[in-house]
């Protein structure tokens, strides 16, 4: 999807379906009385696994994060460090990445805000990915009411 002459911006899509199998992960360990794997990160009620999809790999330069949202509260970015295949592997710890992007929205605001200086190393860090990989899979939290229908968000390169 174009944001201009130049640049290139990729929405964040919402894995419903990975979300449910991730969640399903949980409700099985909990069902058998069992504990996760040893550095495991299992989904809670507020995450949710969304995915960005690298329609051009190469020579992008990320030039913003474009984060609205509906109602005041906060979504947490968190990228996952390789190419993850859920259907294989369960999400560790270890496989998620620094720094994340922390968007918000306080009541009566019109703008979303965001740690400036971890969004742009973040979103740098995804363009550097994008070069080995087509999609990339993130985990969002959402905290103070916020849900995932209540996002829209992208990350727009120079392409």
């Amino acid at each position: 999807m174009a944001a201009g002459a130049g640049t290139l911006e990729l929405p964040f899509t919402c894995d419903e379906q990975l979300t449910r199998r991730m969640r399903l992960r949980f409700q099985s360990l909990q069902q058998r009385n069992m504990k996760a794997q040893d550095g495991e990160r299992l989904l809670h009620p507020n995450e949710h696994i969304f995915r960005v999809d690298f329609i051009q790999q190469h020579q992008l330069c990320f030039l913003r994060w474009d984060v609205q949202l509906e109602r005041p509260g906060k979504v947490t970015v968190t990228g996952t460090s390789q190419l993850w295949t859920p259907d294989l592997t369960h999400l560790m710890n270890r496989q998620l990445l620094e720094p994340v992007g922390i968007f918000w929205k306080k009541p009566g605001a019109e703008e979303v805000q965001c740690n400036e200086a971890d969004a742009q190393e973040f979103g740098e860090r995804i363009a550097e990915l994008a070069q080995i990989r087509k999609v990339m899979y993130f985990l969002l939290t959402f905290t103070g009411g916020l849900e995932p229908a209540q996002l829209k968000g992208s990350i727009v390169f120079k392409a």
